[in-house]
């Protein structure tokens, strides 16, 4: 048979993960990404049993989790320190990890694998027919087209396929630390969520030497979502994290959460992965998660069946009642940000003791994904 050529327009979780599986199964495969390098917003991810299967599935787990600690529990305080709730992650793996080394491990299995990575090659559209134009006017054609260039994806929208785009009220700073002596010698798996009114601070160890900070807040909140970071407003704040906060340099960037929904995950011969077709506010960490396992199962029904259009049908049919149930647990999980501290603190500590709330907020990580 004809080796079939995929051309991806975007290299983050999801084209990468994309560009790994099809060229496993026999695809040419080019990358395109608009930067003129790798790289990844944010700073640390939480990747749970349903992610560290896809990336076992396509031979990148072990230099993705190297030096990454395994993120056992997660405590939820207030502002002066005082424990709300424990959540414990047992029956599977949840590893917290430097997102950069995910996306490196995956770009090297991508190519071990055989697929070609361009930078400095922007993406601007895409046609039903399998046709991906650049934005030097180059038209490369193909047997599939993944739209996989983030939550403003151009090739998405000039496809008219977006049916939900939903700011959400809150948003995040993300940042590494260089970890202390004291905090290397720990060793600590532990994450832990401080709440001060609508703010909040998240504290992950995520490798050897680096400890990732979440601060998320109000978009309303000027002051809290400043870059750099104000480090005496959110001391006053925090006045138990005064030390940690003092570690904060002019690094960090902002970001609005949102919800995106699509009419179709694809039209043609172009399929959307990742924040272009599904992008979800971060309260259970399953955007990168969700992201890896449609590009793996998509490889996966287009290795079962011949006809694209018909195997794309048949991939979103299959994989999307997992992603929306997961965007349903997130948005519903940040709904509190905006209540009174003491009905906050209810809820937060409910979550941590309800069976149902526990399975409803834990069926994506423990989920098998398809091509696993």
């Amino acid at each position: 048979m004809r080796q079939r050529h995929a051309e991806i327009a975007g290299a983050g979780f999801a084209g990468l993960t994309a560009a790994c599986a099809l060229a496993q199964r026999g695809w040419s495969v080019r990358v395109h990404e608009r930067a003129d390098r790798l790289r990844t917003t944010g700073a640390g991810i939480y990747i749970y049993e349903n992610g560290l299967r896809v990336l076992e599935a396509v031979e990148a787990y072990d230099a993705a989790v190297k030096g990454a600690p395994f993120a056992h529990t997660r405590e939820v305080r207030d502002g002066r320190g005082r424990l709300i709730s424990t959540h414990s992650w047992k029956g599977s793996r949840v590893f917290s990890i430097v997102r950069q080394n995910v996306i490196n491990a995956l770009a090297e299995g991508a190519r071990r694998a055989g697929a070609e990575i361009v930078t400095n090659s922007a993406a601007v559209g895409a046609s039903p027919e399998g046709k991906l134009t650049l934005a030097d006017g180059t038209n490369c054609k193909a047997d599939l087209v993944v739209a996989a260039d983030g939550s403003n994806s151009r090739l998405r929208d000039g496809l008219g396929l977006l049916a939900k785009r939903k700011y959400l009220v809150d948003g995040c700073t993300r940042l590494l630390l260089d970890k202390t002596a004291a905090e290397r010698a720990a060793g600590d798996g532990r994450t832990i969520e401080y709440w001060s009114g609508t703010r909040r601070i998240l504290y992950t160890p995520c490798s050897e030497t680096d400890i990732y900070i979440a601060l998320t807040m109000l978009d309303t909140d000027e002051i809290a979502k400043a870059v750099p970071v104000r480090k005496d407003d959110w001391k006053r704040w925090f006045p138990p994290l005064e030390e940690l906060i003092d570690r904060i340099g002019t690094q960090g960037r902002y970001d609005r959460f949102e919800l995106i929904k699509l009419k179709n995950w694809s039209a043609g011969r172009v399929a959307l992965l990742g924040d272009a077709a599904h992008a979800l506010p971060p309260n259970i960490g399953q955007g990168g998660g969700c992201a890896m396992m449609n590009a793996l199962s998509l490889a996966v029904y287009l290795e079962r069946e011949a006809d694209v259009a018909a195997a794309l049908d048949m991939w979103e049919r299959h994989e999307r009642p997992i992603t929306e149930h997961t965007q349903r647990i997130s948005y519903w999980l940040g709904l509190p940000t905006t209540w009174p501290p003491v009905l906050r603190a209810a809820a937060l500590g409910l979550a941590g003791r309800s069976k149902w709330l526990t399975r409803q907020r834990t069926r994506t990580a423990l989920h098998r994904p398809t091509g696993t």
